[in-house]
């Protein structure tokens, strides 16, 4: 398969009883014959969209399914996650992605013995978390409950402030060290690259390696190891700390000290011969399915300002954003879509969602983060880089 296609699905069928189960859930995997667009009637191509099935502990007398909202990483990455398939490009929504869920639950009820009636409770976290919660808010009759999990519902055109993310990543790091915090506005400032590059182009990219691994890590900084970004230690933000000590030491040290904690996000393993910054911070996600879709309906601004943040002055400019997106993609971005599409602020006429945020994550900056009802609840976690579910 060659192209982008939208996110893939995990289903655990289970039932809670008072015993503990194991973490390592057993489950099949198979295959659904999936309709490609399910807004038109012109296109009939089918793709086979894999879920895993885990029916262990399921009641199988009506006991709720639990449906995991897949994220855009490959759904070997993720374990339990889901990754995005690679086939019609056209059709990588979250629009199409809901309908495939929506048609796959339908066909799971049908098929499995015992499920007709189940309750279906769906989840995820970060674009799985968006999904969840915009699922239950679209086909309602079909999802009776979702946890939605670091999912910046919020984090679009008009309803967020596009200078928030980055005060949370300044935030994060100058919480562990207030010198490792002025080492990174330093370093964007005045770094003076001891390895030639060719073009203001390259220096471009080594800037936005840098500054997309500063976010990564503080959204992945949990209190235990993790590999969904990177292979990654616990605490990765203190570890990286713990090498930038001396913001005002020469050019030359300050380099070493820089490059060392880098090397704990792109070489913790110490495979890496070494920085290839061309390199996306994120690659074991779907990156290129999610820039996508940030071309064209999932437009989150974001600015710097090198004041309130620790980042290079850079402004949120939407027709070079759009010039960019056109240039790569052949797509023109509808920042209005999500709002348009699922509410945006206005989803008081939704019901039974679990907000969970943890406040350490930049993008609980676009979260829900207080009750809008009695079934529209917000769950914050101060002190966790992300909440329950989202890891």
């Amino acid at each position: 398969m060659v192209h982008m296609m939208r996110p893939l699905t995990v289903l655990f069928l289970f039932f809670t009883t008072s015993s503990v189960i194991s973490l390592k859930y057993r489950y099949k995997t198979y295959y659904y014959k999936q309709q490609v667009d399910h807004f038109g009637f012109t296109n009939v191509d089918k793709f086979p969209q894999r879920y895993l099935f885990c029916d262990e502990s399921w009641n199988k007398n009506g006991g709720p399914i639990f449906f995991y909202c897949g994220n855009e990483g490959d759904i070997s990455l993720f374990a339990e996650n889901t990754g995005f398939n690679t086939t019609y490009s056209g059709y990588l929504t979250s629009e199409q992605a809901l309908a495939d869920y929506a048609d796959l639950i339908n066909h799971i009820k049908s098929t499995v013995k015992g499920a007709e009636k189940s309750p279906v409770i769906v989840f995820g976290g970060s674009y799985g978390g968006m999904l969840a919660s915009w699922f239950r808010m679209k086909y309602p009759h079909i999802v009776d409950g979702a946890i939605a999990a670091s999912a910046p519902i919020l984090q679009f055109v008009g309803m967020t402030p596009c200078g928030k993310f980055g005060q949370v990543v300044t935030k994060d790091f100058t919480d562990q060290s207030k010198a490792c915090s002025e080492g990174i506005k330093w370093i964007n400032e005045n770094w003076k690259l001891c390895r030639p590059l060719k073009n203001k182009e390259d220096l471009s990219y080594l800037k936005e390696f840098l500054t997309n691994v500063y976010g990564n890590l503080a959204m992945a900084d949990y209190p235990y190891p993790a590999s969904f970004l990177a292979p990654l230690p616990a605490n990765p933000i203190m570890r990286v700390c713990e090498f930038l000590k001396h913001p005002n030491f020469d050019s030359t040290d300050f380099l070493l000290e820089l490059f060392d904690g880098i090397s704990v996000y792109f070489n913790y393993t110490k495979t890496a011969r070494c920085l290839d910054h061309t390199k996306d911070a994120s690659s074991l996600l779907g990156d290129e399915g999610w820039d996508f879709q940030a071309c064209t309906e999932m437009v989150m601004p974001f600015c710097y300002d090198g004041k309130s943040d620790f980042f290079e002055p850079t402004p949120w400019n939407f027709t070079e954003y759009s010039e960019m997106c056109y240039s790569k993609w052949k797509v023109m971005p509808r920042p209005l879509m999500p709002e348009i599409q699922y509410g945006g602020s206005k989803i008081r006429a939704a019901s039974n969602i679990v907000f969970s945020n943890g406040l350490l994550d930049p993008w609980s900056t676009g979260g829900v983060l207080k009750n809008l009802t009695d079934s529209l609840i917000a769950v914050n976690y101060p002190g966790r880089s992300s909440s329950p579910g989202s890891s």
